[in-house]
């Protein structure tokens, strides 16, 4: 697929799932709050990395400010790059900045900045995976198809390997057949 073609995808599939993770995860949800609205002081952000490696993140600031925000960012970023993600998986503080009082700002640009939160928060599932002691809610990647590119998915195998150990993927296979075994049984 060109990158034309895909820059004009929806994504809402990936926000929708995205959403559903996080709230499954958190056991919190985003409310009457859009997407970008509900993760932008990062509060939730922060308590999702830590469901999945507790104690990662040892405070999260819950003041009401815009201050208070860009540091839960920073550390919920921080905290990523401990997982294991790089530079590159990782969202800008500012892409969950409120644009609403710039005049200038075009939709483009809004859906840019939230296609690099929506792709660091694929990258953090997939790294929740590998977690040993992980066992919580899994993100659907087939969601990120139109987000990502259809070739990326299809590829999973060589993405998940460098990301974990090989013990760590052989883990995932074995969580993913005893899922499938227990809804069979259901």
């Amino acid at each position: 697929m060109e990158w034309r073609q895909q820059s004009t995808v929806s994504y809402d599939e990936a926000y929708l799932e995205a959403q559903r993770w996080i709230e499954a995860v958190t056991k919190k949800t985003f409310g009457s709050d859009d997407f970008r609205s509900a993760l932008e002081n990062g509060v939730l952000l922060c308590d999702l990395i830590n469901k999945i490696k507790p104690g990662i993140i040892k405070r999260v600031n819950r003041l009401p400010t815009p201050i208070a925000g860009l540091d839960n960012l920073n550390v919920f970023l921080t905290a990523c790059g401990k997982l294991g993600l790089k530079e590159a998986q990782l969202f800008h503080p500012g892409d969950l900045q409120d644009l609403s009082t710039r005049v200038t700002v075009k939709h483009q640009e809004t859906n840019r900045r939230l296609k690099n939160v929506l792709i660091t928060i694929y990258w953090l599932g997939r790294r929740a995976q590998c977690e040993r002691f992980y066992d919580g809610p899994y993100l659907n990647f087939k969601a990120f198809e139109g987000l990502l590119g259809t070739a990326l998915y299809k590829v999973k195998l060589v993405i998940i390997i460098p990301l974990c150990t090989l013990s760590c993927f052989i883990c995932i296979v074995v969580k993913q057949k005893l899922n499938f075994l227990v809804k069979k049984q259901k």
